[in-house]
Protein backbone atom coordinates (compact mmCIF):
# COMPACT_ATOMS: atom_id res chain seq x y z
CA UNK A 1 0.00 0.00 0.00
CA UNK A 2 3.09 2.36 0.67
CA UNK A 3 4.18 1.94 -2.87
CA UNK A 4 0.75 2.70 -3.98
CA UNK A 5 0.92 6.03 -2.35
CA UNK A 6 4.46 7.02 -3.21
CA UNK A 7 3.45 6.41 -6.83
CA UNK A 8 0.39 8.15 -6.71
CA UNK A 9 1.48 11.53 -5.19
CA UNK A 10 4.70 11.39 -6.72
CA UNK A 11 3.53 11.03 -9.85
CA UNK A 12 1.36 13.87 -9.10
CA UNK A 13 3.58 16.19 -7.39
CA UNK A 14 6.06 15.66 -10.87
CA UNK A 15 3.13 17.08 -13.07
CA UNK A 16 2.57 20.02 -10.67
CA UNK A 17 5.93 20.88 -11.19
CA UNK A 18 7.02 20.19 -14.48
CA UNK A 19 3.04 21.47 -16.13
CA UNK A 20 3.94 25.58 -15.25
CA UNK A 21 7.31 24.58 -17.31
CA UNK A 22 5.81 23.31 -20.26
CA UNK A 23 3.34 26.03 -20.17
CA UNK A 24 6.04 28.58 -20.57
CA UNK A 25 7.41 26.34 -23.15
CA UNK A 26 4.59 26.48 -25.40
CA UNK A 27 4.23 30.02 -25.35
CA UNK A 28 7.56 30.38 -26.33
CA UNK A 29 7.78 28.23 -29.39
CA UNK A 30 4.26 29.50 -30.30
CA UNK A 31 2.66 26.01 -29.65
CA UNK A 32 -0.54 27.61 -28.49
CA UNK A 33 -4.32 26.62 -29.45
CA UNK A 34 -5.20 29.94 -31.18
CA UNK A 35 -9.76 30.64 -31.25
CA UNK A 36 -11.89 28.73 -34.15
CA UNK A 37 -14.79 27.37 -35.27
CA UNK A 38 -14.54 24.47 -33.63
CA UNK A 39 -12.87 26.04 -30.37
CA UNK A 40 -15.10 27.26 -27.18
CA UNK A 41 -11.76 29.13 -26.11
CA UNK A 42 -11.74 32.82 -26.78
CA UNK A 43 -7.94 33.69 -26.32
CA UNK A 44 -4.79 31.46 -27.02
CA UNK A 45 -4.14 28.41 -24.98
CA UNK A 46 -0.75 26.31 -24.62
CA UNK A 47 -1.83 23.16 -25.94
CA UNK A 48 1.43 20.56 -25.23
CA UNK A 49 0.55 19.88 -21.77
CA UNK A 50 0.36 16.15 -22.71
CA UNK A 51 4.44 16.61 -22.41
CA UNK A 52 4.21 16.76 -18.85
CA UNK A 53 1.49 13.99 -18.39
CA UNK A 54 3.91 11.88 -20.32
CA UNK A 55 7.29 12.62 -18.04
CA UNK A 56 5.66 12.64 -14.86
CA UNK A 57 4.29 9.19 -15.63
CA UNK A 58 7.32 7.76 -17.14
CA UNK A 59 9.77 9.20 -14.49
CA UNK A 60 7.85 7.17 -12.17
CA UNK A 61 7.03 4.44 -13.70
CA UNK A 62 10.27 3.21 -15.58
CA UNK A 63 12.55 3.61 -12.52
CA UNK A 64 9.90 1.82 -10.62
CA UNK A 65 10.60 -1.19 -12.70
CA UNK A 66 14.43 -1.43 -12.13
CA UNK A 67 14.32 -1.34 -8.25
CA UNK A 68 15.21 -4.65 -6.08
CA UNK A 69 12.15 -5.82 -5.48
CA UNK A 70 8.71 -7.85 -6.39
CA UNK A 71 7.59 -5.61 -8.93
CA UNK A 72 11.12 -5.80 -10.82
CA UNK A 73 10.66 -9.77 -10.30
CA UNK A 74 7.51 -9.32 -11.98
CA UNK A 75 8.58 -7.43 -14.92
CA UNK A 76 11.27 -9.70 -15.73
CA UNK A 77 8.37 -12.02 -16.46
CA UNK A 78 6.55 -9.34 -18.62
CA UNK A 79 9.76 -7.01 -19.97
CA UNK A 80 9.04 -7.91 -23.59
CA UNK A 81 5.44 -6.87 -23.11
CA UNK A 82 6.28 -3.71 -20.82
CA UNK A 83 8.54 -2.77 -23.09
CA UNK A 84 6.53 -2.61 -25.94
CA UNK A 85 3.94 -1.04 -24.47
CA UNK A 86 6.43 1.60 -23.15
CA UNK A 87 7.81 1.96 -26.71
CA UNK A 88 4.61 2.19 -28.75
CA UNK A 89 2.91 4.62 -26.32
CA UNK A 90 6.05 6.77 -26.71
CA UNK A 91 5.48 6.53 -30.30
CA UNK A 92 1.75 7.85 -30.44
CA UNK A 93 3.12 10.37 -27.79
CA UNK A 94 5.45 11.53 -30.26
CA UNK A 95 3.12 11.63 -33.46
CA UNK A 96 0.52 13.63 -31.34
CA UNK A 97 3.60 16.07 -30.24
CA UNK A 98 4.05 16.47 -33.85
CA UNK A 99 0.80 16.84 -34.87
CA UNK A 100 -0.01 19.73 -32.02
CA UNK A 101 3.35 20.88 -33.48
CA UNK A 102 3.34 20.95 -37.23
CA UNK A 103 -0.23 19.44 -38.09
CA UNK A 104 -0.41 15.97 -39.30
CA UNK A 105 -2.91 14.56 -41.35
CA UNK A 106 -5.65 11.80 -38.98
CA UNK A 107 -4.72 8.92 -41.15
CA UNK A 108 -1.28 9.09 -39.90
CA UNK A 109 -2.34 9.24 -36.44
CA UNK A 110 -4.60 6.49 -37.05
CA UNK A 111 -2.01 4.58 -39.20
CA UNK A 112 0.34 5.05 -36.08
CA UNK A 113 -2.27 3.48 -33.34
CA UNK A 114 -3.04 1.00 -35.34
CA UNK A 115 0.55 -0.22 -35.65
CA UNK A 116 1.33 0.16 -31.86
CA UNK A 117 -1.83 -2.07 -31.35
CA UNK A 118 -0.35 -4.51 -33.85
CA UNK A 119 2.78 -4.67 -31.81
CA UNK A 120 1.31 -5.01 -28.59
CA UNK A 121 -0.45 -7.96 -29.71
CA UNK A 122 2.30 -9.66 -31.57
CA UNK A 123 4.10 -8.82 -28.02
CA UNK A 124 1.44 -10.79 -26.35
CA UNK A 125 -0.71 -8.04 -24.80
CA UNK A 126 -4.02 -9.53 -26.51
CA UNK A 127 -7.61 -10.32 -25.84
CA UNK A 128 -7.15 -14.19 -26.52
CA UNK A 129 -9.51 -15.11 -24.18
CA UNK A 130 -12.85 -13.77 -21.72
CA UNK A 131 -14.29 -15.91 -18.35
CA UNK A 132 -17.09 -14.67 -16.68
CA UNK A 133 -16.44 -16.61 -13.37
CA UNK A 134 -14.37 -19.40 -12.33
CA UNK A 135 -15.36 -22.03 -15.10
CA UNK A 136 -13.31 -22.11 -18.19
CA UNK A 137 -12.93 -18.74 -19.86
CA UNK A 138 -14.20 -18.56 -23.60
CA UNK A 139 -11.60 -18.81 -26.42
CA UNK A 140 -12.00 -16.05 -28.36
CA UNK A 141 -9.11 -17.54 -31.27
CA UNK A 142 -8.51 -15.46 -34.54
CA UNK A 143 -11.34 -13.01 -33.02
CA UNK A 144 -8.74 -11.76 -30.39
CA UNK A 145 -6.58 -9.89 -33.00
CA UNK A 146 -9.53 -7.38 -34.62
CA UNK A 147 -10.99 -7.31 -30.98
CA UNK A 148 -7.36 -6.06 -29.86
CA UNK A 149 -6.74 -4.03 -32.42
CA UNK A 150 -10.14 -2.31 -32.00
CA UNK A 151 -10.25 -1.22 -28.42
CA UNK A 152 -6.87 -0.04 -28.16
CA UNK A 153 -7.64 2.15 -31.04
CA UNK A 154 -11.11 2.99 -30.53
CA UNK A 155 -10.47 3.81 -26.76
CA UNK A 156 -7.30 5.91 -27.84
CA UNK A 157 -9.63 8.16 -30.64
CA UNK A 158 -12.41 8.20 -28.03
CA UNK A 159 -10.30 9.75 -25.30
CA UNK A 160 -8.62 12.17 -28.28
CA UNK A 161 -12.40 13.29 -29.11
CA UNK A 162 -13.64 14.08 -25.90
CA UNK A 163 -10.90 16.43 -25.37
CA UNK A 164 -13.04 19.38 -25.99
CA UNK A 165 -13.75 21.25 -22.77
CA UNK A 166 -11.36 22.34 -20.27
CA UNK A 167 -10.79 19.10 -17.69
CA UNK A 168 -12.80 16.64 -19.63
CA UNK A 169 -10.75 14.49 -20.76
CA UNK A 170 -8.21 14.66 -18.17
CA UNK A 171 -11.02 13.67 -15.70
CA UNK A 172 -13.00 10.78 -17.48
CA UNK A 173 -9.03 9.44 -17.65
CA UNK A 174 -8.54 9.72 -14.27
CA UNK A 175 -11.26 8.25 -13.49
CA UNK A 176 -10.63 5.16 -15.69
CA UNK A 177 -7.20 4.74 -14.42
CA UNK A 178 -8.58 4.93 -11.02
CA UNK A 179 -11.11 1.47 -11.77
CA UNK A 180 -8.25 0.38 -13.07
CA UNK A 181 -5.92 0.28 -10.44
CA UNK A 182 -9.24 -0.85 -8.24
CA UNK A 183 -9.50 -3.67 -10.36
CA UNK A 184 -5.74 -5.04 -10.65
CA UNK A 185 -5.40 -4.08 -6.63
CA UNK A 186 -8.97 -6.20 -6.02
CA UNK A 187 -7.48 -9.01 -8.20
CA UNK A 188 -4.33 -9.35 -7.06
CA UNK A 189 -5.72 -9.66 -3.15
CA UNK A 190 -8.27 -12.05 -4.54
CA UNK A 191 -5.47 -14.62 -6.00
CA UNK A 192 -6.30 -17.22 -3.63
CA UNK A 193 -2.14 -18.42 -4.41
CA UNK A 194 -1.02 -15.12 -3.16
CA UNK A 195 -0.90 -11.87 -4.69
CA UNK A 196 -0.22 -12.01 -7.90
CA UNK A 197 2.42 -8.87 -9.34
CA UNK A 198 1.59 -8.82 -12.57
CA UNK A 199 -2.07 -7.25 -11.55
CA UNK A 200 0.48 -4.98 -8.88
CA UNK A 201 2.80 -3.93 -11.86
CA UNK A 202 -1.19 -3.11 -13.62
CA UNK A 203 -2.43 -1.22 -10.58
CA UNK A 204 1.22 0.86 -10.45
CA UNK A 205 0.87 1.61 -13.83
CA UNK A 206 -2.75 3.35 -13.56
CA UNK A 207 -1.91 4.79 -10.03
CA UNK A 208 1.12 6.50 -11.99
CA UNK A 209 -1.13 7.96 -14.83
CA UNK A 210 -4.02 9.08 -12.61
CA UNK A 211 -1.28 10.81 -10.19
CA UNK A 212 -0.13 12.35 -13.08
CA UNK A 213 -3.99 13.29 -14.78
CA UNK A 214 -4.48 14.55 -10.93
CA UNK A 215 -1.15 17.16 -11.05
CA UNK A 216 -2.28 18.45 -14.63
CA UNK A 217 -5.87 18.64 -13.92
CA UNK A 218 -5.00 21.70 -11.25
CA UNK A 219 -3.91 23.35 -14.75
CA UNK A 220 -6.73 22.00 -17.02
CA UNK A 221 -9.63 22.25 -15.10
CA UNK A 222 -11.80 25.33 -16.14
CA UNK A 223 -10.24 28.06 -16.62
CA UNK A 224 -7.62 26.02 -18.25
CA UNK A 225 -4.09 27.27 -18.14
CA UNK A 226 -2.97 24.65 -20.33
CA UNK A 227 -4.49 21.76 -23.05
CA UNK A 228 -3.06 18.41 -23.06
CA UNK A 229 -3.61 18.61 -27.09
CA UNK A 230 -3.34 15.47 -29.52
CA UNK A 231 0.24 14.49 -27.27
CA UNK A 232 -1.58 13.67 -24.33
CA UNK A 233 -4.71 12.69 -25.89
CA UNK A 234 -3.10 10.25 -27.58
CA UNK A 235 -0.56 8.78 -25.19
CA UNK A 236 -3.43 8.41 -22.78
CA UNK A 237 -5.91 6.88 -24.39
CA UNK A 238 -3.56 4.35 -26.10
CA UNK A 239 -1.96 3.66 -22.32
CA UNK A 240 -5.53 2.90 -20.56
CA UNK A 241 -6.18 0.70 -23.59
CA UNK A 242 -2.75 -1.04 -23.59
CA UNK A 243 -3.26 -1.41 -19.36
CA UNK A 244 -6.51 -2.59 -19.74
CA UNK A 245 -5.85 -5.36 -22.30
CA UNK A 246 -2.83 -6.33 -19.99
CA UNK A 247 -5.15 -6.80 -17.14
CA UNK A 248 -7.83 -9.22 -18.82
CA UNK A 249 -4.60 -10.94 -20.51
CA UNK A 250 -3.72 -12.33 -17.72
CA UNK A 251 -7.01 -12.70 -15.79
CA UNK A 252 -9.36 -13.44 -18.77
CA UNK A 253 -12.09 -11.87 -16.31
CA UNK A 254 -14.58 -9.87 -18.45
CA UNK A 255 -14.86 -7.47 -15.66
CA UNK A 256 -11.57 -6.03 -16.61
CA UNK A 257 -13.19 -4.47 -19.75
CA UNK A 258 -16.37 -3.67 -18.71
CA UNK A 259 -15.41 -1.13 -15.90
CA UNK A 260 -13.10 0.92 -18.08
CA UNK A 261 -15.36 0.75 -21.02
CA UNK A 262 -17.90 1.64 -18.36
CA UNK A 263 -15.56 4.75 -17.47
CA UNK A 264 -14.67 5.61 -21.24
CA UNK A 265 -18.56 4.72 -22.00
CA UNK A 266 -19.53 8.46 -22.54
CA UNK A 267 -16.61 9.58 -25.04
CA UNK A 268 -16.90 6.03 -26.60
CA UNK A 269 -20.39 6.38 -27.46
CA UNK A 270 -19.51 9.80 -28.37
CA UNK A 271 -17.04 8.96 -31.01
CA UNK A 272 -19.74 5.58 -32.24
CA UNK A 273 -22.44 8.87 -32.81
CA UNK A 274 -19.88 11.04 -34.15
CA UNK A 275 -19.11 8.38 -36.80
CA UNK A 276 -22.66 7.32 -37.00
CA UNK A 277 -23.42 11.40 -38.07
CA UNK A 278 -20.52 11.83 -40.59
CA UNK A 279 -21.84 8.63 -42.35
CA UNK A 280 -25.12 9.57 -42.99
CA UNK A 281 -23.85 13.10 -43.63
CA UNK A 282 -21.40 11.36 -46.36
CA UNK A 283 -18.52 13.45 -44.77
CA UNK A 284 -14.92 12.11 -43.89
CA UNK A 285 -15.03 9.96 -40.66
CA UNK A 286 -12.55 12.60 -39.49
CA UNK A 287 -14.00 15.36 -40.66
CA UNK A 288 -14.51 18.06 -37.82
CA UNK A 289 -17.19 17.79 -35.77
CA UNK A 290 -19.21 20.32 -33.16
CA UNK A 291 -22.48 17.87 -32.52
CA UNK A 292 -20.78 15.66 -29.41
CA UNK A 293 -22.27 15.84 -26.64
CA UNK A 294 -20.18 18.47 -24.51
CA UNK A 295 -20.99 20.78 -27.58
CA UNK A 296 -25.03 20.06 -27.44
CA UNK A 297 -24.80 20.55 -23.03
CA UNK A 298 -22.97 24.18 -24.13
CA UNK A 299 -25.86 24.76 -26.76
CA UNK A 300 -28.57 23.59 -23.77
CA UNK A 301 -27.11 26.93 -22.02
CA UNK A 302 -24.46 24.98 -19.60
CA UNK A 303 -21.09 26.52 -18.82
CA UNK A 304 -17.76 24.81 -18.97
CA UNK A 305 -18.08 24.25 -15.80
CA UNK A 306 -21.19 23.00 -15.32
CA UNK A 307 -21.12 20.93 -18.60
CA UNK A 308 -17.92 19.12 -17.37
CA UNK A 309 -19.08 18.44 -13.74
CA UNK A 310 -22.35 16.35 -15.42
CA UNK A 311 -20.13 14.57 -17.59
CA UNK A 312 -18.10 13.90 -14.55
CA UNK A 313 -20.93 12.77 -12.43
CA UNK A 314 -22.64 10.34 -15.23
CA UNK A 315 -18.87 8.83 -15.42
CA UNK A 316 -19.02 7.92 -11.90
CA UNK A 317 -22.26 6.84 -11.57
CA UNK A 318 -21.54 4.62 -14.45
CA UNK A 319 -18.45 3.27 -12.76
CA UNK A 320 -19.57 3.45 -9.09
CA UNK A 321 -22.18 0.80 -10.37
CA UNK A 322 -20.20 -1.02 -12.29
CA UNK A 323 -17.97 -1.85 -9.76
CA UNK A 324 -20.98 -4.02 -8.25
CA UNK A 325 -19.91 -6.48 -11.47
CA UNK A 326 -16.49 -7.31 -9.58
CA UNK A 327 -18.25 -9.19 -6.69
CA UNK A 328 -20.42 -11.25 -9.49
CA UNK A 329 -19.38 -14.49 -10.92
CA UNK A 330 -21.85 -15.43 -13.20
CA UNK A 331 -23.90 -14.04 -16.29
CA UNK A 332 -25.35 -10.88 -13.62
CA UNK A 333 -21.94 -9.47 -14.84
CA UNK A 334 -23.51 -8.47 -18.22
CA UNK A 335 -26.86 -7.86 -17.31
CA UNK A 336 -25.24 -4.82 -15.23
CA UNK A 337 -22.92 -4.12 -18.18
CA UNK A 338 -25.89 -3.63 -20.23
CA UNK A 339 -27.84 -1.74 -18.16
CA UNK A 340 -25.45 0.84 -17.53
CA UNK A 341 -24.56 1.43 -21.16
CA UNK A 342 -28.16 1.64 -21.63
CA UNK A 343 -28.16 4.32 -19.38
CA UNK A 344 -25.15 6.17 -20.74
CA UNK A 345 -26.61 5.89 -24.30
CA UNK A 346 -29.95 7.43 -22.62
CA UNK A 347 -28.24 10.35 -21.59
CA UNK A 348 -27.12 11.07 -25.10
CA UNK A 349 -30.82 10.74 -26.43
CA UNK A 350 -31.79 12.78 -23.55
CA UNK A 351 -29.16 15.71 -24.35
CA UNK A 352 -30.25 15.51 -27.95
CA UNK A 353 -26.89 13.84 -29.71
CA UNK A 354 -28.93 11.50 -31.00
CA UNK A 355 -32.47 11.73 -32.37
CA UNK A 356 -33.51 7.98 -33.26
CA UNK A 357 -36.23 8.89 -36.01
CA UNK A 358 -34.04 11.69 -37.64
CA UNK A 359 -31.05 8.81 -37.61
CA UNK A 360 -34.10 6.49 -39.28
CA UNK A 361 -35.00 9.14 -41.25
CA UNK A 362 -31.31 9.80 -42.39
CA UNK A 363 -30.31 6.27 -43.11
CA UNK A 364 -33.59 5.89 -45.16
CA UNK A 365 -32.31 8.77 -47.12
CA UNK A 366 -28.63 7.24 -47.57
CA UNK A 367 -29.54 3.96 -48.98
CA UNK A 368 -31.75 5.67 -51.54
CA UNK A 369 -29.05 7.59 -51.95
CA UNK A 370 -26.84 4.97 -52.89
CA UNK A 371 -29.56 2.78 -55.09
CA UNK A 372 -29.32 5.94 -57.04
CA UNK A 373 -26.22 6.39 -57.45
CA UNK A 374 -25.59 2.49 -58.04
CA UNK A 375 -28.05 3.19 -60.94
CA UNK A 376 -26.90 6.25 -62.46
CA UNK A 377 -23.52 4.50 -62.92
CA UNK A 378 -24.63 1.29 -64.43
CA UNK A 379 -26.56 3.68 -66.74
CA UNK A 380 -23.64 5.50 -67.79
CA UNK A 381 -21.39 2.36 -67.97
CA UNK A 382 -23.99 1.39 -70.46
CA UNK A 383 -24.16 4.36 -72.45
CA UNK A 384 -19.94 4.58 -72.82
CA UNK A 385 -20.44 1.02 -74.62
CA UNK A 386 -22.74 2.42 -76.74
CA UNK A 387 -20.66 5.58 -77.96
CA UNK A 388 -17.89 3.23 -78.31
CA UNK A 389 -19.56 1.92 -81.56
CA UNK A 390 -20.50 5.16 -83.07
CA UNK A 391 -19.04 5.87 -86.91
CA UNK A 392 -20.48 9.12 -88.00
CA UNK A 393 -23.06 12.37 -86.42
CA UNK A 394 -26.00 10.93 -87.62
CA UNK A 395 -25.54 8.04 -85.05
CA UNK A 396 -23.32 10.43 -82.67
CA UNK A 397 -26.64 12.79 -81.86
CA UNK A 398 -29.05 9.79 -81.86
CA UNK A 399 -27.00 8.05 -78.69
CA UNK A 400 -27.27 11.66 -77.36
CA UNK A 401 -31.05 11.87 -77.32
CA UNK A 402 -30.77 7.85 -76.14
CA UNK A 403 -28.41 8.76 -73.31
CA UNK A 404 -31.20 12.27 -72.64
CA UNK A 405 -33.59 9.90 -72.30
CA UNK A 406 -32.36 7.19 -70.15
CA UNK A 407 -30.83 10.38 -67.67
CA UNK A 408 -34.46 11.70 -67.31
CA UNK A 409 -33.41 15.27 -69.27
CA UNK A 410 -36.24 17.02 -70.03
CA UNK A 411 -34.84 18.76 -73.55
CA UNK A 412 -31.38 18.43 -74.92
CA UNK A 413 -30.51 21.48 -77.75
CA UNK A 414 -27.09 20.91 -80.08
CA UNK A 415 -25.89 24.10 -82.05
CA UNK A 416 -23.28 23.96 -84.43
CA UNK A 417 -21.97 27.78 -85.59
CA UNK A 418 -19.96 27.18 -88.43
CA UNK A 419 -17.26 30.29 -90.12
CA UNK A 420 -19.22 31.29 -92.56
CA UNK A 421 -22.15 32.16 -90.00
CA UNK A 422 -23.90 29.27 -90.71
CA UNK A 423 -26.02 27.86 -87.29
CA UNK A 424 -27.60 24.47 -87.16
CA UNK A 425 -29.75 23.66 -84.50
CA UNK A 426 -30.96 20.38 -83.22
CA UNK A 427 -32.78 19.21 -80.91
CA UNK A 428 -34.61 16.50 -78.54
CA UNK A 429 -37.66 17.09 -75.93
CA UNK A 430 -39.09 14.32 -73.96
CA UNK A 431 -42.41 13.53 -74.51
CA UNK A 432 -43.18 13.41 -71.02
CA UNK A 433 -44.12 16.62 -70.18
CA UNK A 434 -43.85 17.14 -66.32
CA UNK A 435 -47.20 18.28 -64.50
CA UNK A 436 -47.45 20.20 -62.74
CA UNK A 437 -44.49 22.33 -64.46
CA UNK A 438 -40.93 21.97 -61.71
CA UNK A 439 -38.25 23.89 -62.17
CA UNK A 440 -35.27 23.07 -64.46
CA UNK A 441 -31.56 22.97 -64.66
CA UNK A 442 -30.13 24.39 -67.69
CA UNK A 443 -26.74 23.79 -68.60
CA UNK A 444 -24.40 24.97 -71.73
CA UNK A 445 -21.53 22.15 -72.56
CA UNK A 446 -19.19 22.46 -75.50
CA UNK A 447 -18.65 20.14 -77.40
CA UNK A 448 -14.85 18.98 -78.04
CA UNK A 449 -14.55 18.44 -81.78
CA UNK A 450 -11.78 17.98 -84.27
CA UNK A 451 -13.05 20.70 -86.70
CA UNK A 452 -11.81 24.09 -86.49
CA UNK A 453 -14.57 25.25 -88.91
CA UNK A 454 -17.18 24.86 -86.24
CA UNK A 455 -17.92 25.47 -83.02
CA UNK A 456 -20.58 23.02 -81.51
CA UNK A 457 -22.41 22.93 -78.01
CA UNK A 458 -25.47 21.21 -75.92
CA UNK A 459 -27.53 22.64 -73.72
CA UNK A 460 -28.99 20.44 -71.21
CA UNK A 461 -32.42 20.96 -69.13
CA UNK A 462 -32.90 18.77 -66.60
CA UNK A 463 -36.04 18.78 -63.80
CA UNK A 464 -35.05 19.97 -60.55
CA UNK A 465 -37.40 17.29 -59.22
CA UNK A 466 -34.78 16.14 -56.47
CA UNK A 467 -31.97 17.41 -54.98
CA UNK A 468 -29.53 19.96 -56.78
CA UNK A 469 -26.26 17.07 -56.04
CA UNK A 470 -28.32 14.76 -58.00
CA UNK A 471 -29.14 16.77 -61.07
CA UNK A 472 -25.88 17.77 -60.94
CA UNK A 473 -24.36 14.73 -60.42
CA UNK A 474 -26.41 13.60 -63.92
CA UNK A 475 -24.61 16.61 -65.69
CA UNK A 476 -21.31 15.70 -64.38
CA UNK A 477 -21.92 11.72 -65.97
CA UNK A 478 -23.41 13.31 -69.42
CA UNK A 479 -20.36 15.98 -69.79
CA UNK A 480 -18.12 13.02 -68.91
CA UNK A 481 -19.51 10.88 -72.34
CA UNK A 482 -18.87 14.38 -74.36
CA UNK A 483 -15.61 14.98 -72.96
CA UNK A 484 -14.60 11.33 -74.25
CA UNK A 485 -16.38 11.14 -77.50
CA UNK A 486 -17.30 14.98 -78.43
CA UNK A 487 -15.14 14.31 -81.54
CA UNK A 488 -16.99 12.13 -82.99
CA UNK A 489 -18.67 14.59 -84.82
CA UNK A 490 -15.76 15.96 -86.70
CA UNK A 491 -14.16 12.39 -87.09
CA UNK A 492 -18.42 12.24 -88.99
CA UNK A 493 -18.36 14.84 -91.07
CA UNK A 494 -20.34 17.33 -88.95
Amino acid sequence: MRTYIVVYFGSAYLALVITPLVICLARRIGAVDRPGVRSVHTQPIPRIGGVAIYLSSTAVIVPLLFLDNAVERTFHDVQFQMITLLASATVVFLIGLLDDLRGLPARFKFLAELLGAGALYLAGVRISAVGLGEGTPLSLGWLGCPLTLLWIVGVTNAVNISDGLDGLAAGVTAVACGVIAIFAIHGSTMHTGGPRYDHILMALFALTLLGSLSGFLFFNFNPAKVFMGDCGSLYIGFTIAAVSVMCVSKSTALVGLALPALALGIPIFDTLFSMLRRFLERRSLFAPDRSHLHHRLLELGLNQRRAVMIIYGMTLVATGLGLIMMTRNDVGILLVFAVLLALIALLFRVVGVIRLGETFRRLQNKHRYACQVREETQTFENLQLQFRQIRDAGQWWAAICDAARRMDLAWVSLTTRYEDGRIEERRWQTPTVPSPPVPMVTVHLPVRNAGAEQTTSLELALPRDGSLETAGRRVTLFARLLDEYGATIAAGGG
